[in-house]
């Protein structure tokens, strides 16, 4: 007898947790397929065997006339066609009905970014900032700024480091990306000092929740993803002109000056932890319009 896609979801997402897809995605991929069962049930191919490509067709239709973006309609295709590829591989269904869908082409926006100089800036007047914060917290958003930017880390990545993640003799930070890939990537003196200095002020808020979480709260435990988010934001404020970003701004900021600076889109994709270079071509796009911007201001032909 055929099996329901609603009764089929739950076992799909503990596929993915079984295969370490991030908890992100599977919430998202959970609201996509829980409306896509909605879907289907009222067009009466609520089982898995009675769903065709013209069904799945007609849903993502229907988001884009919801006024759905173009993006989420892409990350739901993704989601459809990754549930029928499963039920069919694992036995669940007798044809992939979702193997001829396509997504919709989605604009690719370039992110917004800082320029070097307002990275400087946002660095100092945290500095300025933690000289006048008598507690250890003051060190502690010093470092967590220093580090997010230095190594372009993911706001997830930087919350789940640990003490044994930062190796002192090779300069560089061990982290757990997606996927529970480990990359290395290694930092600068500001971001060893900035570390250093929380270090040395970190046993001030130690409690028995803490564990080797490198960064932690006001009351001792591992450091949430919220107050990360909070602090560079509130920290961005202090730059005059500075576009108002979230931790990821800093990832971006960081891949497009290393470019800025030289690097290979190899090796940026390296400490980026992209799997795919062509995830990290787009900080290209945001480098080639500063630079055609300055030829535009400054040269007497432009």
């Amino acid at each position: 007898m055929s099996e329901s896609v609603a009764a089929l979801i739950e076992p799909y997402l503990a596929h993915l947790a079984d295969r370490h897809t991030s908890p992100h995605t599977r919430r998202a991929y959970a609201g996509d397929l829980a409306g896509l069962a909605r879907f289907l049930e009222q067009r009466d191919a609520a089982d898995v065997d009675a769903v065709t490509l013209r069904d799945l067709r007609a849903w993502l239709a229907a988001e884009l006339e919801r006024g759905e973006s173009r993006a989420t309609v892409q990350r739901r295709t993704a989601a459809a066609r990754g549930f029928f590829r499963w039920a069919c591989r694992f036995g669940h269904a007798a044809a992939d009905p979702g193997a001829g869908l396509k997504s919709v082409k989605v604009a690719r926006s370039l992110p917004a970014t800082l320029s070097q100089a307002e990275a400087a800036e946002l660095m100092a007047s945290m500095l300025a900032v933690a000289a006048e914060d008598e507690s250890p917290l003051g060190a502690r958003d010093v470092a967590i700024l220093e580090v997010l930017y230095a190594g372009g880390l993911r706001v997830s990545e930087l919350c789940g480091l640990n003490l044994g993640s930062w190796d002192r003799a090779r300069e560089l930070l061990r982290v757990l990306g997606k996927g529970d890939k480990e990359r290395a990537v290694p930092i600068g003196r500001p971001a060893q000092r900035a570390l250093a200095g929380w270090l040395g002020r970190r046993g001030e808020l130690v409690t028995p929740a803490s564990g080797a979480a490198l960064f932690l709260g006001a009351r001792g435990g591992r450091i949430d993803p919220r107050v990360v988010r909070r602090l560079v934001h509130r920290s961005l404020g202090l730059v005059e002109g500075a576009p108002d970003l979230g931790p990821h701004g800093l990832r971006h900021a960081m891949a497009t000056h290393l470019l800025e600076g030289g690097a290979d889109l190899r090796t940026v994709q390296e400490v980026l932890g992209h799997a795919n270079v062509a995830t990290t071509q787009i900080y290209t796009h945001v480098t080639t319009d500063r630079l055609r911007a300055v030829f535009n201001q400054a040269h007497p032909r432009a």
